[in-house]
């Protein structure tokens, strides 16, 4: 019984994250969604920015301390194994819907490109980061992941086993394709309000820092096999395998 809970709760976490993702598109995008970074009309600059970077701050703070080994090591003597990668996804999930849901758009624009061409381009470039962080996924496994697999081999009564360190297609190139997917879409807009420059600046910032506190402990890990790796692609700017 224990077994098929925990697989449950996996599956109902992975469902949180789906909605959660597709909601973050919609919210970036402007589009789909009942409120996105931009609508409806903002409030006060001080006061919407104070909640915001709030919100924003959760977000960093949750992901960076659980993501960490040693946290790791504490939290499963607390939960079973089988389910901190689905607990580590439930908890994102659910601080990015608070974040949604509370957001304070500020409203004032930055740039808008009217160019139906230009406009295009933007739209295009939001879709392609999307779709870069989703395929990044898959590639290096995507149930393992978001916690999937987990309680599947759980529930199976399977030992689980770590992946082995690959680099798949897009990480022969970047070694960190699902950020750099991120960054592009949250930047490409043909309309930049402060709210949605704000959201994008941060989130960048964060994702720069969180590359290093993660290259650490997979270096850490991995050895050398992964600082070579380091040596030979560029950690965000696409670039061709270095000799």
């Amino acid at each position: 019984m224990g077994r098929t809970v925990a697989f449950l709760y996996g599956v109902v976490s992975y469902m949180i994250f789906l909605i959660a993702f597709l909601y973050a598109i919609g919210f970036v995008g402007g589009f789909g969604v009942p409120k996105t970074v931009d609508a409806p009309a903002g409030e006060a600059a001080g006061p919407a920015l104070f909640v915001d970077l709030a919100l924003l701050g959760l977000f960093a703070v949750q992901h960076s301390v659980m993501a960490r080994p040693g946290f790791k090591t504490w939290w499963t003597r607390i939960i079973p194994k089988p389910i901190e990668r689905s607990t580590f996804v439930l908890l994102a999930s659910l601080i990015l819907l608070l974040l949604f849901w509370q957001w304070r758009p500020m409203t004032s624009v930055i740039w808008d490109v009217t160019s139906p061409a230009g406009a295009l381009v933007l739209r295009a470039l939001f879709w392609l980061g999307w779709l870069t962080v989703l395929v990044g996924t898959f590639l290096i496994n995507h149930f393992d992941l978001f916690g999937l697999r987990q309680v599947l081999l759980n529930l199976r009564n399977t030992e689980y086993s770590a992946l082995p360190f690959r680099t798949p297609v897009l990480y022969n190139f970047v070694r960190h394709p699902i950020m750099l997917g991120f960054i592009v879409a949250f930047w490409s807009t043909p309309r930049m309000t402060a709210g949605h420059l704000l959201f994008a600046l941060m989130t960048t910032g964060y994702i720069l820092i969180a590359i290093q506190l993660e290259e650490r402990d997979l270096a850490a890990h991995l050895g050398e096999p992964y600082r070579q790796y380091q040596r030979q692609v560029s950690m965000i700017v696409p670039m061709s395998r270095r000799k």
